[in-house]
Formats: structure tokens, sequence, C-alpha cells
């Protein structure tokens, strides 16, 4: 399981760091994709064939279906990490999440997220804000 938050630069090259705890589970590949709010999903290779199975079971004939699949696949991209424990993203993905020097990387359950600082920090500033809300809109959650 990944958690965490993290806060590394995207280097001139498109590399960003990623961290040491987060490595192992990743894998030696791993697939990066554009994710949901402005920022890029991180999956190990077992999570994206779980995810995959799901996405499969969505219809043709739906609209929407048809246009999450290629919203989520289009943009995806097998991925390493080098010697220094970095990624290469490819340039549509650091542009799609509009990645500058400064980011956040999240480890969020199953996957991993990249994040532009300042756009993390706007939308974290709003969930914070929204949180029991939207924790008792979604389930009953016993935290004691």
């Amino acid at each position: 399981m990944f958690m965490g938050e993290f806060r590394h630069s995207l280097d001139q090259k498109g590399r960003i760091i990623i961290p040491a705890n987060f490595r192992n589970e990743l894998g030696k590949i791993f697939i990066v994709t554009r994710g949901m709010d402005g920022c890029l999903f991180i999956y190990p290779q077992k999570s994206w064939d779980l995810l995959v199975d799901k996405l499969a079971t969505l219809s043709l004939t739906k609209k929407d279906a048809r246009s999450f699949s290629r919203f989520f696949y289009s943009g995806a991209s097998e991925c390493e990490i080098d010697k220094q424990g970095r990624v290469n993203l490819p340039q549509n993905l650091i542009t799609f999440a509009n990645l500058d020097k400064d980011c956040v990387i999240l480890g969020v359950n199953s996957r991993v997220e990249i994040w532009d600082a300042k756009t993390y920090e706007k939308v974290d500033e709003e969930m914070t804000i929204q949180i029991s809300d939207i924790s008792e809109k979604l389930m009953d959650i016993d935290f004691d």
C-alpha cells in the first residue's frame, strides 16, 4: 500500500525522484497515466492489470464508457525507475498535469499520484475544508 506525501522537483529533462519507500512496490516497470483532478496516476503492473480488468467490463455502447477508456488508456505509458531513483515522465503527461519544477508525490492506497505543487495546495485546502461533508456522503466510517 502506498501512503504519505513527498515533495520533489521535476528536472529540465522531465525526470522526478520517486520516494524510496514506493520504488519496491512499484516494481521494475509500472504504468503512468492521466489521473483525475489534473494529476498523474502511477500504478504497479498488478494494480494496473486489475484496473484494466474492471475497465474491460464497461459497455462499448455507452458514450461515457468509451470516453473514459479513451482518456485513461491514451495517456498511459510504461515507465521504469533509473539508477538514481527517478522516472522520466513523458512530455504529454507533464503537460496534462501542468507540472512545473515543484511537485507533490502522494501515496494513495494502490496508486501513486504526482501533482503540480501549486495545484495540489489548492486541492488540499478545499479537501481539508470539505472532508467532514465528503466522508459523511461516502459512508459511515468509524475512526475510533
